[in-house]
């Protein structure tokens, strides 16, 4: 497989370069050009969601390493993944397509190897995404099912703990939401992205000064940077491996940048917006999620108990933490369950652009013929979206979640 070369007119590079340079590459115009700089880094910023990736994974970081895995790892993998930025930019500044990562393989790699490049890249970045998508909304709906018992009273106050299968029917509706949402045109899209950059700094800076300031209780400056936990009820107790593991909780926040590449057909002057799209996003993503872990973290002061399965939350740290500190500050824990909830809307704002990402994955690959039944999901409809690669998107999703939740026991 190998990208495909269409015989177009050539565009007149000073009235559209952005059409001539795709026309270059061998790609006609067909989706619309209606993003700038601006919508381009908030799809990558919402899709990265620091709120979402720390909030999902922290029980992960929080068991495996505890503090200092997370602390000091999310300053070690943002060094290494601002190197990956950097370099995808400058070759998204030079290939801008919706393909992104297998058309650049098939380029860097040469004639002999490109057909094999970049199918392996593709295949793996597009089940990847199908994945990410999985696991955004699966954790969503994991988390409504948390805000919901603490809303009822907890589990100890026998509050409302739902099924595998209510769990599963939330992770389908939310799923169908984003499915919805993505089959507007790009003007709507461009919003949400938008919303969802805003929403994820302003709920940073909101959950940075107000997570402290609620606690009555405060983790020391050397427990937040240097507490290494490994009892953590699986054998493991090596430091160094217990580390290594904690860092999930960071590279899983920081990633999904390659999504302003994926968009980059849709935006305006393209081979400058998109990588800085990636670059920026990268950028304040890793300065703002250290913050705001750096805050949550302050407040942990026994992991054993925020880690129980018995407690209020079943067992989610993060939302027993907060759900206790306002409690024991206000004799309530609405507040906590306040901050969960904005926690939630990030978390479904990064769905929401994992959704589209892959759609224009998917658009792309199958434009190249790398998919099975390629002619019917490369089509775009009067709003210029790729709608039926949208809901196989969606649809994979749930058939990935589907295989993983119907095998755990009730």
């Amino acid at each position: 497989m190998s990208p495909r070369k269409a015989e177009l007119p050539v565009a007149d590079p000073a009235a559209d370069p952005d059409r001539a340079r795709l026309q270059q590459l061998g790609y006609k115009q067909e989706l619309k050009r209606g993003l700038s700089l601006l919508s381009n880094f908030a799809f990558s910023f919402s899709i990265i969601s620091v709120l979402a990736g720390v909030t999902t994974t922290y029980n992960t970081g929080l068991r495996y390493g505890g503090p200092a895995s997370m602390t000091l790892g999310w300053l070690v993998v943002a060094a290494f993944n601002g190197c990956v930025a950097l370099s995808m930019a400058e070759i998204c500044s030079a290939y801008p397509t919706s393909g992104g990562l297998y058309y650049w393989s098939a380029k860097l790699a040469g004639e002999d190897w490109a057909p094999l490049a970049s199918w392996v890249t593709g295949w793996f970045n597009i089940v990847g995404q199908w994945a990410c998508t999985t696991s955004a909304d699966f954790s969503l709906a994991q988390f409504v099912q948390v805000i919901v018992l603490l809303s009822t009273g907890g589990a100890n106050g026998g509050g409302y703990m739902a099924s595998k299968y209510v769990v599963l029917a939330i992770y389908c509706a939310i799923l169908i939401l984003h499915g919805l949402i993505n089959s507007l045109s790009i003007q709507w899209l461009a919003w949400f992205g938008q919303f969802g950059a805003f929403w994820n700094l302003a709920g940073v800076f909101a959950l940075t000064i107000l997570i402290p300031a609620v606690a009555k209780e405060r983790a020391t400056v050397e427990f937040v940077f240097t507490h290494c936990y490994t009892d953590n009820g699986v054998g493991i107790h090596s430091k160094v491996y217990a580390l290594a593991i904690g860092l999930l909780t960071s590279q899983y926040s920081l990633l999904g940048y390659d999504t302003s590449a994926h968009m980059s057909e849709e935006t305006k002057n393209a081979a400058w917006s998109g990588p800085m799209g990636i670059v920026v996003s990268v950028a304040l993503s890793s300065v703002f999620g250290w913050v705001y872990l750096v805050s949550l973290t302050s407040i942990v002061t026994n992991i054993p108990a925020l880690l129980d399965p018995s407690n209020d939350a079943g067992g989610n740290a993060i939302a027993q933490a907060l759900h206790a500190a306002f409690r024991t500050r206000f004799g309530s824990g609405a507040g906590g369950i306040v901050c969960l909830a904005a926690m939630a809307v990030a978390i479904f704002l990064c769905g929401t652009a994992s959704v589209t990402s892959n759609s224009r994955m998917g658009y792309a690959f199958s434009r190249d013929g790398a998919m099975p039944f390629s002619r019917f999901w490369y089509r775009v409809n009067k709003q210029e979206v790729p709608f039926n690669v949208v809901w196989l998107s969606v649809s994979v999703a749930f058939v990935m979640a589907l295989t993983v939740r119907l095998s755990i026991s009730p």
